[in-house]
């Protein structure tokens, strides 16, 4: 009896199989012109981004150079090991936490808020003027930025410093302060990236039936209670999409940006792990144990993206997949 079920049920499966063969198959011919476009793309990601996946062999060997990867001893996790009672590396992780969490709390919130205003806006040529105008600083490059923050805060001869003391005030030494120097990567972060995620809000807001405001209005529904009610709830999967990667980039926390602006002298507060993993490997040419914090930041990484995911899909009823 159950030989006849094993056969009936693999009789069974067999068209099942060749069906969706064909269906895969009517599929790439019909759209072929499509994945030929995605070809380049695809060989871009397995030459630069899966292929170097080869050389995180060197996290568990004591790497040399003039070795190589297989003349190099394997020492298994002694590397990992080193960077868990670091206290140095400690340090690391915890200013990377607190930066990515200033970022997240104070940035993350700022273009919704900025989509949804200029979308209030119906005077066209001013809202395209503002567009622009906050756009713009994405299209520039980290130095550009850091080269004029640090022209514009400067203890001596900056505009900012000038006006403090004019009104009375102490010059602050805005790169070379402590308590002031995460304050000023979350500003310097939000001036030039709140322009490119307003973008991604509006073009989500945009495709927000116009109906819906319109029976709105009919119920007496004000301003405020459109927003809330119709536009945040319409761009609500984009708001969870920006969320999920924005977990996941925690541990990034803006290393071109920090390693343009800082100097050693805020390093006990802005030394991330981005920036020390390019001290230790380049500076230091210890390849080995760079290569292992860099992992651990990839795997805690891919850890908070599903993470993410997860509490999303559950609370909010939204996810990625």
């Amino acid at each position: 009896m159950k030989a006849i079920t094993a056969k009936g049920a693999a009789a069974k499966s067999a068209p099942r199989s060749k069906s969706l063969k064909g269906h895969t198959i009517r599929t790439i011919r019909k759209d072929w012109d499509l994945y030929l476009m995605a070809i380049p793309g695809l060989l871009f990601l397995l030459l630069f981004k899966y292929t170097p996946m080869y050389g995180l062999i060197i996290a568990f060997q004591d790497f040399s150079i003039f070795k190589g990867i297989s003349g190099s001893s394997w020492v298994g996790l002694k590397h990992f090991e080193r960077l868990f009672v670091s206290a140095e590396f400690l340090n690391v992780l915890s200013n990377t936490l607190l930066i990515s969490l200033y970022k997240l709390i104070f940035l993350f919130p700022l273009p919704i808020i900025v989509a949804i205003l200029l979308n209030e806006i119906r005077q066209m040529v001013f809202k395209r003027v503002v567009q622009s105008v906050i756009y713009l600083p994405h299209f520039i490059s980290w130095v550009i930025v850091g080269g004029l923050f640090i022209n514009l805060l400067s203890v001596n001869g900056g505009i900012v410093n000038t006006l403090i003391v004019k009104f009375g005030g102490e010059p602050i030494p805005f790169f070379m302060d402590q308590g002031v120097f995460r304050s000023l990567l979350v500003f310097t972060e939000g001036w030039k990236e709140l322009g490119w995620s307003t973008i991604i809000y509006l073009a989500a807001i945009s495709s927000v039936d116009p109906q819906l405001y319109e029976a709105a209005k009919m119920d007496g529904a004000s301003k405020f209670r459109q927003m809330w009610h119709i536009t945040l709830p319409s761009i609500a999967s984009t708001v969870v999409l920006m969320f999920i990667l924005k977990i996941g980039s925690m541990l990034e926390a803006g290393t071109e940006q920090i390693l343009v602006m800082y100097n050693p002298v805020v390093y006990k507060v802005s030394d991330v792990i981005g920036t020390y993993v390019y001290r230790v490997g380049i500076g230091a040419s210890d390849y080995s144990f760079s290569t292992a914090v860099g992992l651990f930041e990839s795997v805690i990484a891919f850890i908070l993206v599903v993470g993410g995911n997860a509490l999303c899909r559950r609370y909010l009823g939204r996810s990625i997949w």
